[in-house]
Formats: structure tokens, C-alpha cells, sequence
């Protein structure tokens, strides 16, 4: 089953640079995948929150799904917390949404 994009809309926002997307981040799991949990994308990584390995490993997520240069993305908030704040450059709001609710999968 698909995941509705207002959901994933809801955690996106233009910024000046770009896009501007919230993430749960979920370090340890057996798994790497982006969820949606309630209006929440949590993302779900093997790596462990050890030296930057989990955050990471969402960038390299994010890049993989938007098909972007991992450098057109850093985290602007969060960067020790679990729920971060990921800043995307020079990309269009409603691509990112499109392609975020493709790859996630539903809770």
C-alpha cells in the first residue's frame, strides 16, 4: 500500500536554500528504512549513533531516493538528536515529496 504524500508533505518546508524535511531517526534497527509512523517519517538505519555513522546513513538514503549529489545535503538541526532537521539544496518541494512517498513504506 502506498503511502499518502500529504503525509510526507507535512514534514517538508521551502527554505531559502531549498527544502528543509523532518526525520525520527531510529539508530541500530535491522533494517534501513524510511517509514511513515502517524504524520512522522522516522527513519529506520543499521548504523549505530556512533560517530556521525547513522546520520550518515540517512544522507546517503535521502541522496539515493532524490538521485542527488550526498554534498546537496546536510543537517541543519539535530546533528546529536534523533530528530533532525535535513536541509536539501536546489531541489523542487513537490519532487521531494513524490519521491519520499514512494520509497517509504507505511507503518
Amino acid at each position: 500500500m502506498p503511502v499518502n504524500p500529504e503525509v510526507v508533505r507535512k514534514n517538508v518546508e521551502e527554505s531559502k536554500n531549498g527544502v528543509r524535511i523532518r526525520f525520527y531517526v531510529k539508530p541500530n534497527s535491522n533494517r534501513t528504512a524510511l517509514v511513515v509512523e502517524e504524520d512522522e517519517l522516522v527513519f529506520y538505519t543499521d548504523e549505530p549513533p556512533v560517530a556521525g555513522r547513522a546520520n550518515a546513513s540517512l544522507i546517503r538514503f535521502i541522496a539515493r531516493s532524490l538521485g542527488i549529489s550526498t554534498s546537496k545535503i546536510r543537517i541543519v538541526r539535530g546533528q546529536r538528536d534523533r530528530l533532525k532537521v535535513v536541509e536539501v539544496e536546489d531541489v523542487n518541494p513537490d519532487l521531494v515529496v513524490e519521491k519520499l512517498a514512494s520509497v517509504a513504506e507505511p507503518w
